[in-house]
């Protein structure tokens, strides 16, 4: 039996392994991000080395790709304008506040603790562990002992933040010599990757959701076809941006954007009824699906990157790792709710509970594509603060969501009144099969 067909094996041996016990594993500490990774570790060359995959990095890079895509459409399709205002402020202080002053606070630190490097590669540093990954730690946002303004503002930051990274790693990556983007130069990423793959994600999303909800009223498409016509629309719009030589992950988080919106606004039976306000059905298949393909991923990652990385391990790396998950997440966070009326147990969850995830994997791989300077550097960065991140915060996920809840419960008992309660609406819970 030749290499490949025994990585098939491995994976398709894990995945079912964990599926089988995954109802036992959802109340323990043990997260599938760490089962997945750590099976990958293990799997891979820096243990017994079944995978072989030094010469397939385009086939890795393909599916990481394809996880990613489908993550980014499903994630935006679920989000609703209004929950961007939910609470008032949440979502809208951690992405428009939190997360530019991320990437300022990660590419800062980078500089001393990370010599040799560039001011653009300290940037992409910053720019690639921004995204947080709400799989990671979904207990943290769907422990009904946690407050609902709490879970929805950490559920809609983690679907948006993903795509909002996407610019300012594009443009720092055109500030690179000798990178692809480079050759475009700042004005052509503005222009193709920015304006036209956005462009054609607003047309391919809301012209699908239009035709889609068009055959449903007619009666024309089946219930199982509509499963399998959202992943190719996900799948075309991303193909659109890249092969206009854009960005493809801009064009699949605007089209699911788009998509989403049009299946809201014009229900089956056309717009004045059948509105769909909760999370819509017809992305059940494919959110299971990006979920597979993200633990398989978090698998490779784990064999790939995170194994060799453990070999050659130093003080830095791992000092900036750290700071990475703490001061580089939480000191933004505070900094964004000043003025919020949170109280600082709040805060200090929502500081806490910003995973570092799949977008991370991926523009990391993609940066190491580029074969620039310091590349090697980078890449055992991101290594090692994702394979941190799976751990940390998948051990801490139950048992702070009940330490916060029971906080919580305890305080309004005693009749104040927190702003943490208030009332805001649902948003559509994620069903990916990474979460516990």
């Amino acid at each position: 039996m030749n290499s490949d067909a025994w990585t098939g094996v491995a994976l398709a041996g894990v995945t079912a392994a964990y599926a089988l016990c995954s109802r036992r594993l959802a109340s323990t500490p043990v997260s599938s991000a760490m089962v997945f990774v750590g099976c990958g570790v293990l799997l891979g060359p820096a243990v017994w080395d079944v995978f072989d995959l030094k010469h397939d990095v385009g086939q890795i890079l393909t599916l990481l790709e394809a996880a990613l895509a489908l993550v980014l459409f499903t994630d935006a399709m679920i989000v609703r304008p209004r929950d961007l205002r939910s609470g008032g402020f949440l979502p809208g202080r951690l992405l428009g506040i939190g997360l530019p002053l991320s990437i300022a606070a990660g590419w800062l630190l980078a500089w001393p603790l990370l010599p040799g490097l560039t001011v653009w590669e300290l940037a992409l540093v910053g720019a690639v562990l921004a995204p947080t990954d709400a799989a990671l730690g979904k207990t943290a946002m769907t422990s009904p002992r946690v407050p609902a303004l709490v879970r929805q503002g950490l559920n809609v930051e983690s679907g948006l933040n993903d795509g909002m990274v996407l610019p300012f790693f594009l443009l720092f990556l055109a500030g690179i010599p000798g990178t692809s983007a480079a050759q475009e130069g700042v004005a052509g990423v503005f222009w193709r990757a920015l304006v036209l793959s956005t462009v054609l994600g607003l047309l391919v999303g809301a012209g699908c959701g239009l035709l889609l909800r068009s055959a449903q009223a007619r009666g024309w498409i089946s219930r199982e076809w509509e499963q399998l016509f959202v992943p190719a629309v996900a799948m075309a719009s991303y193909s659109l941006g890249v092969v206009t030589n854009g960005s493809g992950f801009i064009a699949a988080w605007v089209a699911g954007f788009s998509f989403g919106s049009a299946l809201r606004r014009y229900g089956a039976t056309g717009p004045a009824e059948g509105r769909v306000e909760g999370p819509d059905p017809t992305a059940d298949f494919t959110e299971h699906l990006g979920g597979l393909l993200a633990s398989v991923s978090l698998l490779v990652f784990g064999a790939v990157l995170l194994g060799p990385t453990l070999e050659e391990l130093s003080w830095p790396v791992v000092g900036y790792a750290v700071l990475s998950l703490t001061v580089v997440r939480m000191l933004p966070v505070a900094v964004a709710l000043v003025g919020s009326g949170l109280r600082l147990p709040t805060v200090a969850y929502i500081g806490w509970f910003g995973p570092r995830g799949l977008a991370s994997v991926v523009l990391g791989l993609l940066v190491l594509e580029e074969h620039v300077h310091g590349i090697g550097l980078l890449g055992r960065v991101v290594a090692v603060t994702v394979g941190l991140s799976v751990l940390l915060h998948g051990v801490s996920a139950v048992v702070l969501a009940d330490r916060y809840g029971r906080w919580y419960e305890e305080t309004t008992a005693t009749g104040r009144e927190l702003h943490e309660g208030t009332p805001v609406p649902e948003v559509g819970r994620r069903r990916r099969v990474t979460a516990r």
